[in-house]
């Protein structure tokens, strides 16, 4: 039981870290990554799409992205999905395909995006927090249950605590490669 408690709160707290790294994948950096578009969503076929489910996305430098709709009647409304979005992007739309170019972010464009990751990194470690209240709960409620041992119980308490320090520890060396990333020029 114990062995159960710990495995599905490490799994938890695996996952929050996956969340906050797709979420560093959301913002944009001034690099081309297709992962940026990932947030915005096309109404398509009678319900909300997200663009990489429409079109091809790909890489023709560092700061150019093309998407390739496979339906080209979706051109113009991925188009404007992509304006009304909160990326503050404008692609260049030749017919065919568009063309994003991502500029080299203002200083104070990449202290905003810092902030937001920071933001993000903030909201995972809560989460953590959170799975480590959740797991020490159901350890107190099997100490009251009877059947498991003090020191067994308190083994485990200290084992969450460990895997709390470590994924918070993961989520704060995550937010720092992302700030030297943002920071670059």
């Amino acid at each position: 039981m114990i062995n159960d408690i710990l495995k599905v709160t490490k799994d938890h707290m695996h996952k929050t870290h996956e969340v906050l790294m797709h979420e560093f994948a959301t913002v944009r950096t001034g690099r081309a990554t297709g992962a940026v578009f990932d947030r915005v969503t096309v109404d398509a076929y009678g319900s909300p799409m997200p663009i990489n489910q429409l079109a091809g996305i790909k890489s023709l430098d560092a700061h150019t992205l093309v998407i390739e709709p496979w339906d080209k009647s979706m051109l113009d409304v991925i188009d404007k999905a992509i304006q009304s979005s909160e990326l503050g992007i404008m692609p260049n739309n030749d017919g065919i395909v568009l063309r994003v170019s991502f500029p080299t972010p203002t200083e104070e464009r990449r202290v905003e995006l810092s902030k937001q990751c920071h933001h993000f990194a903030e909201e995972a470690r809560i989460a953590v927090r959170n799975v480590r209240r959740d797991a020490n709960h159901k350890l107190e409620a099997l100490k009251k249950e009877g059947g498991v041992g003090e020191d067994d119980i308190a083994r485990a308490e200290k084992e969450v605590q460990t895997m709390t320090d470590d994924a918070i520890g993961a989520i704060d060396a995550s937010l720092a490669a992302k700030e030297v990333e943002i920071m670059e020029v």
